[in-house]
Order: structure tokens, then sequence, then C-alpha cells
């Protein structure tokens, strides 16, 4: 279905930047959120981010001090002047955010996930005329994603947005999420009109991967930015590592090359149409390779030999991944292509051995 959406209508930090969302991980103190507050609206900071309820992996961890936090928050607003916003994961989140004039509502990872509880949220926020940000789930699921937009959309909000912060992995890497840059890709061709933000602090994990993502995230046409900042990051009570100073969150973000979007794409056209020249020989060759490979599945069931030959499989993937990296190509990538590009071939040697 296609998402009704209005324009958010939230200011930028200038003319040309990203519309950026700071603030602390958690409202730990009043002191604590007053001073990152004050700091950062002398910064130009228009929107001020607060984890008011704080949902913890394991019991026992500090879990937000939940309503009087929230009076914290108007303080802000009313001696700052900054719009405020806070994850919201219930409805009785939503009724107490909307008493205390929350401009912006956000839905975290974990809610994302659970079907029931958004249906529960969107439930909740019939009659609201306020822009709700969706994070991605935990897990890399696109169609969970786009589910949990619609249900709010269909609450009648149509100030609509998300927060792309990564992708849980069982494997170790240099983030705390996985980017998988493709997903919210695939998001935007879906619904171009969706603005789209980036989390790299929740992404990253560590403040030294904040700039390099948000940089990545502007390369790729995303609409704004989420950032964590604290007065005094090392001793935050939540995510100390992946949390800035307003002065370093400033200065991150004054680095930060914003492309244009409305640039003409005429001087890349002839590129462009070598590309699809190109794209136009690929599929040509994949498609004579697969007439090989109905060719040896033929030979397979004529000789009564198993489809899976994992030996020639595994000879495949080094051979070629090799041939990559010497191509200037990641052998992660080209592992990638043939892994799909044996499973078809399996699949249409399984359709003539089984005919």
């Amino acid at each position: 279905m296609a998402l009704e959406l209005e324009n958010l209508g939230l200011p930028k930090d200038s003319d040309n930047g990203p519309f950026v969302i700071a603030g602390p991980c958690s409202a730990e103190t009043e002191e604590q959120v007053m001073t990152t507050a004050k700091e950062l609206a002398q910064k130009g900071c228009h929107m001020f981010r607060a984890g008011v309820w704080k949902p913890r992996t394991k019991p026992g961890g500090f879990e937000g001090h939940g309503e009087p936090a929230l009076k914290w928050m108007k303080q802000v607003k009313q001696e700052t002047g900054m719009l405020i916003g806070t994850e919201v994961a219930t409805p009785e989140h939503v009724q107490l955010a909307m008493n205390y004039g929350m401009d912006i509502l956000w839905i975290g990872a974990r809610t994302t996930a659970n079907p029931f509880a958004m249906q529960q949220l969107a439930d909740s926020m019939h009659g609201l005329d306020v822009p709700v940000l969706v994070k991605n789930p935990v897990n890399p699921d696109l169609e969970l994603w786009i589910g949990a937009l619609e249900r709010i959309n269909q609450a009648g909000i149509k100030k609509l947005g998300v927060i792309h912060r990564g992708f849980s992995s069982f494997d170790k890497t240099m983030y705390r999420n996985q980017p998988m840059w493709q997903i919210p890709i695939e998001l935007r061709r879906r619904f171009p009109e969706l603005p789209i933000f980036c989390d790299p602090s929740h992404m990253g994990g560590r403040r030294e991967l904040i700039a390099p993502l948000s940089q990545q995230a502007l390369d790729l046409g995303f609409d704004g930015l989420m950032i964590e900042s604290h007065c005094d990051p090392d001793k935050a009570w939540s995510d100390a590592k992946q949390q800035l100073t307003p002065d370093v969150c400033d200065y991150v973000v004054n680095l930060l090359v914003s492309r244009d979007k409305t640039f003409t794409t005429e001087g890349i056209k002839q590129l462009r149409g070598q590309i699809d020249t190109l794209d136009n020989e690929l599929m040509d060759l994949l498609s004579k390779r697969m007439r090989v490979c109905r060719e040896i599945g033929q030979y397979k069931k004529e000789h009564n030999i198993q489809v899976l030959q994992t030996g020639r499989y595994n000879e495949i993937l080094d051979k070629r991944g090799v041939q990559g990296s010497l191509s200037g190509m990641s052998a992660d990538f080209v592992k990638q292509i043939f892994e799909h590009i044996h499973e078809e071939s399996v699949r249409q040697q399984l359709e003539i051995v089984n005919k």
C-alpha cells in the first residue's frame, strides 16, 4: 500500500545541512538534561532528544525516570526554545509524552519488531497531530519495518519518518549494529517521499564512528541525523561510548558535506548509458551460464549424479573471491554474488533431475 505522508514540518539547522536531533541517550538528572540542552542550543541545535523510558536487555540497569524526566524535557523547551522528543513504547508512554508537550515521538527497534506492540501504539495515536519516527526493527526485515509504518499511518499519522540505526548481528564487526544500507535504500525506492534519518550513535556504538557513518548517510541522500550528545559522556549512565559532548557534536556536524539532491543528471547521462549496456551484456552472460548449468543438470540426471558438488562450489567461491579482490572489489561482495548464482544453478538442475 502507499503511505499517506505529509511534510514533517521540522526546521533545518542550516540551508544546506541536514536536520539534526541531538541529546543524551538517557535523561539522568535535571542538571544533566539542562546542561546538555543549553550547550546544544548555543550551537544552534533545534531539536533535543533524551530517553525517558529506557528498555534494557537485562533487568537491573537504569531504565529511565519516566514522568519526572518529562518535566525536565518540558523545561528544556521553555528555557531554550528547542523542540523536544522522546521514545515511546506503550500507550501510556504516548499519553504522558503528549501531556508534557513532546513535539516528536519515535518508536524503538525492539518495539518495531513486535506487531502486537505496534498495533497498541497505533491505536493510542488516533487523533494525534504529531510527527512519528519509526526505527528499523532489530533484525533485517524490511517488510516488518514497512508493516510498522503502515499501522501508524492507518491510525491517521501522516507526519511519518524512519530512523535507520542498523541491524543486530551475531558476527563481531566494527559496528554495534550492521548498517546494511541496502535495506533503507530499498525503503526509499518504494517510498520516495518518506523522510529517512540515520542514528550513527547506535549504528557505530563508538563515538569515533559517528562522523564517517553520518557522512555516508548524507551521501546516500538521508534527510537527517539523530546523534547522542551528553555534557559528560564518559560518566553517562547508559551507552557512554557512543555519545559526544555538544562541542564535539557541533564540530562533527559542521564538517559534514551535504550533497545536492536537485542537481541535474545530464552530466552523467552518457555514463549511465554505458552502465545500461554493460547490464544488458551481464544479463546475456548470466543467461548463457544458466544454459550450460542446465546441460550439466541433464548430464547428472542421465548418469545418476547428485546435483550438489560441494568441492566444486568451494572452488568457485575461492577462485572468484580472489579475482574480485584483484579487480578492486570486495571479496565478500563477489562471494555473495556467486552464492546467489550457485543457488539459482542448483534450483534449475534440481528441476531437470526431478522431471
